[in-house]
């Protein structure tokens, strides 16, 4: 298992996963725990971090690279220097290679995806190269494409610590990316924002073709051929690519550097034109660079546009002791074609003559030229304020001087990517083509914001104040989750850049925030009346209890918490209820009572008397016909036996003797008692 997943770098980053290898490097998959995203971390290798010098490159060079704010690059968050560890954070890419999805495509791609494709390269290096910086490695592996079909352009500025460390020797280790190097960075000459251009071009050649356009046994023959050789016309492997296309592909990759680009501005110009118009053609004069066949009889043309060129001749580098001559020699000496007839044998005397001529010359140069020329002299130029991409641009600078940029520091005078010193100085007088080190701007210094949020306001503005901020008058806001007097947020947040003398705003809680309610009156309303009410309003009913009142019964006369006053939210009010007026107490009356004696069969007299002994009385006698004798009691209203109060009153019915009529009917109704 890699020593490194599980671990936490800097208490920030958890390792998690091994997303790619590279020749100097591990990236690894991770989550940032202070932003909660992923990342990738590419962690620099053992034996690199061994080298003091390389570590110090690596880091300016990755300082300089954070910098960088692009859609099609991808973004740097953050670089770290330990003590036997460095790393570089990065975006997550969630997306494959260029050379994976060419793969996936077998190899060639359309040019209108081409097209696409180099586009955003070439902004990417737009961008870069406007802030001094040079890729140096451009290639497909280093091309990252998305999957809404965006590229991003990795790795910005790692190539460039890599040449200044290792030897100019071209072993296998640089195979990957010779075939796309450009003839000055085969030579180890001084290089530009060109470099890059022509780079771009060999990917967009690749894209379009299938196939690289040199490739060797070997890195060295490799970079000879990018020196010496001219390539396939694009057309002739692919016919179907437009004439205007392949003609920006050849200038991109252009040998001599006054005929390729001059900037990224440039090629994007042309890419734009061909975008809007496929059948455009620029009619280029594109010298092509030395081949084995002699240019003599065979002048400087544009790539045909046919896909029925001549046949291409056998590349042959040239020799060491030639190599200092200039590349568009058109006599180079090299052809390997047998002339016909006798010439040929006339032509050997003569050639090895003027090869002894030529070197005679070329040694009296080296050694008695000094004696005779002096150095030419130039005053150095400010530099200062200048970006990078200026200088480069100005031929009157780049005709006498070589620039090379040492470093990246930040400056408060200067804006970012302006050459803040140089070395020479202004007005210092030198040989011509010296070269002038310069440093650049990475603009001003930014900070890391501190996470202030729930912390008490004090302490956050102390810690803030310590770093060079200013702290602004706070906001106050109520929080139901931060306590009173801490901080809710910032502006900037957490982990934002900031400048220090830059001010910082702070919303600082209040607490929970406390709602108040004017109390209504219930007085008057039913109890139930005044709970809906009371309700209604936020409060609630802390009891009720019940009194005697001359106010209806259940009526509320009294709460507790006075009408119109302005209470919290959900405060408790206690009510009174009438319970109706009191009554007066009756005085407790004690009811004797009797039991009803039998009275039927009785004469009236008797009747009377034994009523009057059950302290009883007669209510009412009624006469009626009957078969008893006149003047019996045949009908008492209360049974005998019944238990009663006294003085009751019983109604009578008295017998008056049989009726005259031969039946008697009874009576229609019942007498009232």
């Amino acid at each position: 298992m890699d020593q490194f997943i599980g671990k936490m770098l800097d208490n920030r980053y958890e390792i998690l996963d091994v997303i790619g290898l590279g020749g100097m490097s591990v990236v690894y998959k991770a989550y940032c725990h202070r932003l909660h995203r992923f990342v990738a971390v590419k962690i620099l290798k053992k034996d690199l971090a061994g080298d003091d010098e390389f570590r110090r490159r690596f880091h300016e060079e990755a300082q300089a690279v954070a910098m960088l704010s692009h859609p099609n690059i991808v973004a740097v968050y953050d670089v770290s220097r330990g003590d036997d560890l460095d790393y570089i954070v990065m975006e997550l890419i969630d997306g494959i290679t260029l050379k994976q999805y060419m793969q996936k495509k077998n190899g060639t791609l359309n040019w209108r995806e081409a097209l696409y494709f180099t586009n955003q390269i070439v902004q990417a290096l737009g961008h870069a190269h406007g802030r001094g910086i040079i890729h140096r490695d451009i290639k497909p592996q280093n091309i990252m494409v998305l999957r809404d079909g965006s590229v991003k352009v990795a790795d910005f500025g790692i190539a460039r610590i890599l040449s200044a460390s290792q030897s100019s020797t071209l072993t296998q280790e640089a195979l990957g990316s010779v075939h796309y190097i450009s003839p000055e960075q085969a030579r180890g000459s001084h290089i530009d924002a060109r470099a890059d251009l022509y780079s771009a071009g060999v990917v967009l050649y690749e894209m379009l073709t299938g196939r690289l356009p040199f490739d060797g046994d070997t890195p060295v023959s490799v970079a000879l051929q990018h020196i010496n050789a001219t390539p396939l016309s694009p057309r002739e492997l692919n016919p179907d690519i437009p004439v205007g296309l392949e003609e920006i592909t050849l200038k991109a990759m252009a040998p001599r550097l006054d005929q390729r680009y001059l900037n990224a501005e440039a090629m994007l110009r042309d890419l734009e034109e061909f975008r809007k118009d496929p059948e455009i053609t620029f009619h280029y004069n594109l010298t092509p660079p030395r081949t084995g066949r002699s240019r003599q009889e065979e002048p400087t043309q544009k790539v045909a546009s046919s896909s029925t060129q001549p046949r291409r001749p056998r590349v042959l580098t040239r020799p060491p002791a030639d190599r200092g001559r200039d590349l568009d020699d058109e006599d180079d000496g090299y052809d390997d074609e047998e002339d016909e007839g006798g010439g040929h044998r006339l032509l050997i005397p003569l050639v090895v003559i003027l090869c002894l001529v030529a070197a005679a010359a070329g040694l009296w140069l080296a050694f008695f030229s000094d004696a005779f020329q002096r150095a030419e002299m130039v005053e150095v130029p400010s530099l200062l304020g200048k970006t990078i991409t200026e200088v480069n641009n100005d031929a009157e600078i780049m005709d006498s001087f070589l620039i090379n940029r040492v470093s990246t520091e930040y400056s408060d005078e200067y804006r970012e990517g302006e050459i803040i010193s140089q070395d020479p100085e202004e007005g210092q007088t030198v040989e011509k083509g010296s070269t002038i080190n310069v440093v650049v701007s990475g603009g001003k210094e930014y900070l890391e914001m501190i996470d202030v949020v729930d912390m008490s306001f004090d302490k956050a503005a102390a810690q803030l104040e310590a770093k060079g901020f200013i702290v602004e008058e706070p906001e106050y806001e109520y929080s139901d989750s931060v306590a009173s007097g801490n901080v809710i947020s910032s502006a900037p947040v957490a982990g934002d850049p900031i400048l220090p003398g830059d001010s910082v705003h702070l919303v600082v809680s209040q607490g929970v925030q406390v709602k108040t309610v004017r109390v209504p009156s219930v007085i008057g309303q039913s109890l139930e009346g005044a709970r809906v009410t009371l309700t209604s309003h936020g409060l609630t009913i802390a009891g009720v209890t019940e009194v005697t009142n001359d106010r209806p019964q259940g009526q509320v006369i009294y709460q507790s918490v006075a009408a119109n006053t302005e209470v919290e939210e959900g405060t408790s009010v206690t009510l009174q209820v009438s319970k109706g007026p009191e009554q007066a107490e009756e005085p407790e009356v004690k009811v004797e009572t009797t039991v009803v004696p039998t009275v039927t069969g009785q004469s009236l007299e008797n009747a009377r008397s034994l009523l009057a002994d059950a302290d009883l009385r007669v209510a009412s006698v009624t006469e009626v016909d009957s078969d008893a004798p006149a003047g019996q009691v045949v009908y008492q209203s209360l049974p005998a036996g019944t238990s009663v109060e006294e003085d009751t009153g019983i109604s009578l019915q008295v017998s008056k003797g049989p009726a005259e009529a031969e039946i008697d009917e009874p009576p229609e109704e019942e007498p009232e008692l």
